[in-house]
């Protein structure tokens, strides 16, 4: 089988290295793609592989077709939203994500990010600690629980709502510490920050709005290292115009950043581009895992990550 890694922004060495190595050591040819600027350089070189690894790379209907031979998928990371699955669905072809393991990444991106709005951007000016105060997480998946984890030793009381697991899901998580939140809406009205962690999908989109926002401390924090189309980026602004105390820290680069800036430069955040998960220990991890999952897929059909039907 013929396995393409396809990276517009490549994977460091030693995690394409790892990857080769496992790739060829099941008996399977190993080919690259990096840094390529254009879909034509993606459409060419996917017309004769029978694999796929990705980042965040876009994989279309479009590019699917023009491969005959692929069978599987791999989107080195969590989220997948960047690939067409009603398309990969109807070409029969078996997408997966690498759940977990860029989660410590990004939950460690999530305090530092905390830390850095809470002293002012350590402009020297007076600020505030994160000991005791109420972190809300909205849904908890594998980077929520990293971060409920990390809570636990600045004695942060934890809250969680998942629009996804039941209520005895979330009480049976009695490792991480958290508190059930029943509602989204009870969630942000006991949270001091809120730290989004919930995938792109149209029941999630545009989920933060004026309304639950509202229901937040006039100092509150809101955290998103998530999808930017998550936040009504206008109700928002609102919030902020209306609490001068109120801070917004993402590695998602909303489409109003050039506002946000302007209006809130002591307030507001955005990483240069998505960090989360920009970690030389998480770029290995996921690259790996996808390697790995692609050699289980062919040598006994193992779906076990399947995220299409």
């Amino acid at each position: 089988m013929k396995v393409l890694l396809a990276t517009s922004k490549p994977f460091a060495l030693p995690a394409v290295q790892g990857i080769q190595h496992i790739i060829e050591s099941a008996g399977h040819k190993f080919v690259k793609l990096e840094k390529y600027e254009n879909e034509s350089q993606l459409l060419d070189a996917v017309k004769d592989v029978d694999a796929l690894i990705i980042r965040s790379d876009i994989v279309n209907k479009e590019i699917m077709e023009a491969a005959p031979n692929l069978k599987i998928i791999v989107r080195a990371g969590a989220g997948y939203d960047n690939v067409d699955l009603e398309a990969a669905t109807n070409c029969g072809i078996c997408v997966m994500n690498t759940p977990g393991q860029n989660a410590n990444a990004v939950a460690e991106l999530v305090f530092g990010m905390m830390i850095y709005a809470q002293r002012n951007h350590f402009d020297g000016s007076v600020g505030r600690e994160l000991t005791r105060r109420r972190l809300g997480l909205y849904a908890f998946g594998n980077v929520a629980k990293m971060v409920a984890k990390i809570a636990r030793g600045f004695d942060m009381p934890v809250y969680a709502f998942s629009p996804t697991l039941t209520h005895d899901d979330l009480r049976k998580e009695g490792e991480y510490g958290v508190i059930t939140a029943y509602t989204n809406k009870e969630l942000f009205g006991n949270s001091d920050f809120v730290s989004l962690h919930m995938p792109l999908l149209e029941e999630t989109r545009y989920c933060v709005d004026y309304s639950l926002l509202s229901l937040m401390p006039q100092d509150g924090l809101l955290i998103n290292t998530a999808r930017k189309e998550l936040v009504v980026e206008d109700d928002l602004i609102r919030i902020m115009e209306e609490r001068p105390a109120f801070q917004y820290v993402t590695d998602v680069k909303p489409d109003k950043h050039e506002e946000f800036l302007e209006k809130f430069p002591r307030r507001y955040f955005a990483t240069p581009k998505k960090l989360g998960a920009q970690t030389t220990d998480a770029n290995k991890n996921a690259g790996l895992a996808a390697a790995n999952q692609i050699v289980a897929y062919f040598q006994n059909g193992d779906e076990r990550f399947r995220v299409n039907l």
